[in-house]
This record gives C-alpha cells, sequence and structure tokens, in this order.
C-alpha cells in the first residue's frame, strides 16, 4: 500500500503531542517505580534483590520484546497498538494495587505493564516518522522528554498518594490516570493509502511485488500435472475415456450440464493449481528472508565497533539503570533524614534525563564533534561517577551524583546517530533492534544484581563499585575497537601510487 508523502506539519503536530503525553502516562510510572520499590519492601518483606526485578522487568521486558513489538504495530496500525497498550498499562497497574505477594507483581507490573509499555513506544516512533522527515529528529527529540517528565512529576505525586490513600489507593489512581493513553492513541490518525482501493491495490501489485510469478508459465502445466495425478480412481476413468475409442461418442452425447461441470472442474483445478505454486514460492521467500536475515546478523557482528557498542549497550544498562530505582533506598541507607529532602533524588533523576537529551542531542548536531567519542566519554563519566556514590553520605553530595547521572543517560537521544555511524543508514533498523534487546536484558539483571549484592554485604558500596566497573569496562572496550579502524586508516594513507599514476597520465596529456 503507497502511503502519503509525510507532510512535516499540519495534524503531525497533534500527533507529537499526544505521543508526548502518551510517553508521559505510561513510561513515567514504571521509571519511578524507586518510591514504590521502598514501599514493597516494608509491605511483603523479601530482599532486595528480589523485590528489584519488579521494576527491571517493567523496564526490560518492552526493550526484550521490541521485535514483538514492531510486528504488531506493522501488521495492525500505531492507532489499535496503541488503544490496546492503554487497556494493558491502566490494567497492570491497577491489578497490582491487589497483589497479596511479590511474584503477582513480577506479572501484574513487570509483565503486563512491561510489555504494554514497549507496544505504546513502538506505537508513537512509528506514527511519529510516518508524519515527519526532514523535521524527524525534532519531532522524535520533543516526545522522547515525556518520559523524563512523567519520571519527574510521578515521583512527587506518588508520594503524596501514599500518604494519603495507602499503597494500593496509589496504585489504583496511577491506573486510572493511566487510561488517558485512550483519548491520545485515538488521535494518532494515520496516514491515508493513495486513491486506489485497498483491495484492487493488493490484487494487482503482489504478483509483481513478491515476483511469485516469474517462472509461472514454464511450471503451471507440471503443477497441474502433478495435481491431477493425486485425484483417485474416477479421474483416472475419465482421463481413459477422454483419450480412448470413446471420445467421439462422449462428445456427441454429453449433455451441455456435462460439459459446463467439467469446465468448472478444470478451472478449478487450475486454480488450485496456482494458489499451491503461489504458496510454495512465498514459502521460499519467506524462507530466503529468514536466511539473509541470519547472515546480515553474522556480518554484523564481524564488525569490531558493533560488537564492543552492544558489550556496551548491555554493560551500561547493567550499571547505569540501578541509580533510577534505588536512589532513594541508597538515601535511606545512608541515614539522610527525610527532612533533608528538598526534592526527591529520583526526580532530579528524571529531569537532568531531560536537559541531557536535549544538549547532548545539540551537540551531537556539531560537524566538529565525533559521536561516538562523545557516547564514549559519557560512559566513562558515569562510571566514574557510580563509583562516587559510596562516598556521597549527605543529600547534597547524592543530590549532585544524581543529577550527573541523570544528565550522562541522556545520551540515549545520541544513541541512533552512533548505531548509524557504525552500522550505516540501510542497516540501522536491524542493528537497533538487536542493541535494544540486549539493553533490556542489561535492564532487566541490573537492579537484582544490585539488590543481591547489597543482601549479602548489607551495604550498597560494593554494589556501586562493580555498576561503576561495569559502565567503565563497557566504555573503555567500545574506545579500543573505535581506535583501532583509526590506525588502520592512517597507516594506509601514505600510499599514493594511484594519485601518482593519475597525475603521470594527465602530465603526458
Amino acid at each position: 500500500m503507497e502511503m502519503k508523502k509525510s507532510p512535516d506539519g499540519g495534524w503531525g503536530w497533534v500527533i507529537v503531542l499526544v505521543s508526548f503525553f502518551t510517553q508521559f502516562l505510561c513510561y513515567g510510572s514504571p521509571i519511578a517505580v524507586g518510591v514504590l520499590y521502598l514501599e514493597w519492601l516494608d509491605a511483603f518483606g523479601e530482599g532486595k534483590g528480589k523485590t528489584a526485578w519488579v521494576g527491571s522487568l517493567a523496564s526490560g521486558v518492552g526493550l526484550l520484546a521490541s521485535p514483538v513489538c514492531s510486528l504488531c504495530v506493522s501488521s495492525f496500525g500505531a492507532r489499535p497498538v496503541a488503544i490496546f497498550s492503554g487497556f494493558m498499562v491502566a490494567g497492570g497497574l491497577m491489578l497490582s494495587g491487589f497483589a497479596p505477594n511479590i511474584y503477582f507483581l513480577f506479572f501484574s507490573y513487570g509483565i503486563v505493564v512491561g510489555l504494554g509499555c514497549g507496544l505504546l513506544y513502538t506505537a508513537t516512533v512509528t506514527i511519529t516518522c510516518q508524519y515527519f522527515d526532514s523535521r524527524r529528529g525534532l519531532a522524535l527529540g520533543l516526545i522522547s522528554t515525556g518520559s523524563s517528565v512523567g519520571l519527574f512529576i510521578y515521583v512527587a505525586l506518588r508520594k503524596m498518594m501514599i500518604e494519603l490513600y495507602g499503597l494500593d489507593g496509589c496504585l489504583l489512581i496511577v491506573g486510572a490516570l493511566a487510561l488517558n493513553i485512550l483519548p491520545c492513541g485515538s488521535l494518532m490518525r494515520p496516514l491515508r493509502s493513495s486513491d486506489c482501493p485497498l483491495e484492487k491495490t493488493a490484487l494487482e501489485n503482489v504478483p509483481d511485488r513478491y515476483s511469485i510469478y516469474n517462472e509461472k508459465e514454464k511450471n503451471l502445466e507440471e503443477s497441474i500435472n502433478i495435481l491431477e495425478k493425486s485425484y483417485g480412481g474416477e479421474e483416472t476413468c475419465r482421463s481413459t475415456l477422454a483419450n480412448g475409442d470413446w471420445k467421439q461418442d462422449s462428445l456427441l452425447h454429453q449433455n451441455p450440464a456435462t460439459t459446463a461441470h467439467t469446465k468448472e472442474t478444470e478451472t478449478y483445478k487450475k486454480k488450485v493449481a496456482e494458489q499451491t505454486y503461489f504458496c510454495k514460492q512465498l514459502a521460499k521467500r519467506k524462507w530466503q528472508l529468514y536466511k539473509n536475515y541470519c547472515g546480515e546478523t553474522v556480518a554484523l557482528f564481524k564488525n569490531k565497533v558493533f560488537s564492543a557498542l552492544f558489550i556496551a549497550i548491555f554493560l551500561f544498562d547493567v550499571g547505569g539503570f540501578p541509580p533510577s530505582l534505588l536512589m532513594e533506598d541508597v538515601a535511606r541507607s545512608s541515614n539522610v533524614k527525610e527532612e533533608e529532602f528538598i526534592v526527591p533524588l529520583i526526580s532530579i533523576i528524571g529531569i537532568m534525563t531531560a536537559v541531557g537529551k536535549l544538549l547532548l542531542g545539540i551537540l551531537a548536531d556539531f560537524k566538529w564533534i565525533n559521536t561516538l567519542y562523545l557516547y564514549i566519554a559519557t560512559l566513562i563519566l558515569m562510571g566514574l561517577a557510580l563509583c562516587a556514590i559510596p562516598f556521597a553520605k549527605s543529600y547534597v553530595m547524592l543530590a549532585i551524583l544524581s543529577g550527573i547521572l541523570g544528565f550522562l543517560t541522556g545520551n540515549w537521544s545520541i544513541f541512533p546517530y552512533v548505531t548509524t555511524k557504525t552500522v550505516g543508514i540501510e542497516k540501522l533498523a536491524h542493528a537497533y533492534g538487536i542493541l535494544m534487546f540486549f539493553a533490556g536484558l542489561g535492564n532487566s539483571l541490573g537492579p537484582p544484581i544490585v539488590g543481591w549484592f547489597y543482601d549479602w554485604t548489607q551495604t550498597y558500596d560494593i554494589a556501586f563499585f562493580f555498576s561503576g566497573f561495569c559502565v567503565l569496562l563497557g566504555g573503555f572496550i567500545l574506545l579500543l575497537a573505535s581506535l583501532s579502524p583509526w590506525e588502520t586508516r592512517k597507516k594506509q594513507l601514505p600510499k599514493p601510487a594511484p594519485a601518482a599514476f593519475v597525475y603521470k597520465v594527465a602530465s603526458n596529456v
């Protein structure tokens, strides 16, 4: 189906607005789970490692299921997926208010809400890319700040609601607020196709588009013969009579109804043969596509920088995600009094993440800045900031470190630039899907690992040293991989043979 050209405005700005509020409503709640984390620790009395699985699943399941989410959006469209996901997010939040134990929360909050958020993220990004072309970067930057603003507001809102209505009432109210995703999703009007009706366009274009009938003239007769051989004795007798001595007599005494029935049977057999051949060719094409996908995946991992990038993004999410979930508990473990909390630490992380996304995105547009090295610098600085958390014993120091970590977490805005620089624009979608899968795996594993370190040592010191080491290791691996092609290029530069040959020919002429 041929879509209209991206309008780069008009109703597209409505799409940007509703996508912003959609990400605000769906992602603000799971990212702000650090406030609920303390309540769940007190309510269920489980270990910190086990309790941290709830928030890590909510953030990681959507990324892990990104291929499934993309398939749903491409099959059904952004509007139906957004509306359905709104019910999932709201229902999962409300259901979590009645959780009898931590295992129920793994399903209701971790899987249901996490999968709904993943579907909504894919739907909002897809519909925004359809409506914008030349202004696509600006539009995606605007909608991505919705999750950061949601984190900032939801933290303060949840604290107030827990004091007024308790943990169960807070989850019910937040789930009711998430129902506003439904009207936002209903405004995601898809771009219409060209003037031709859908059925006509599909019937006319399918053979040419998929090249199914390129060999039809050569193989169709053979397919019909094979189909006829599969019929029983009745068909064999009928073919014998048609080729024997009774041929003329049968033609003379044959009824018109019998002739029509024979023609219909032959037409039916021909159509069945055509459809069988179509299905076989389509299956072969699908298999070839799967083989090509596996081959492209292997080719991607042969790229040293891409292999280092997937290690770096995995280690970054293992070590960099826990602060947004555990920072409040870190302050409580450091004996920081609640009266000293001017602004919640998670709120500081949220607002500084929005600032980091905007400023790092602006820096990435400067031609004299290497985006890959900028990303590596954010990883190294974040690793150092994580290692400094055990030395912070006051609210002011924790607030400063939270702001630094939030700002550096904004490097998500330049990650697509880094991926494009590494693999090229033609392989961006394939490579980005693989990297997001590993990012979701790191999101799911990071907080439980940090929580298990606390259960083992009864302090967060070793846990955050481990987190900082993971992020630093990923940054240095990516740095070493990115420097090797540069050195190879420098070694190849002094060879001037082709240039000298061209100059010699020009001088002779």
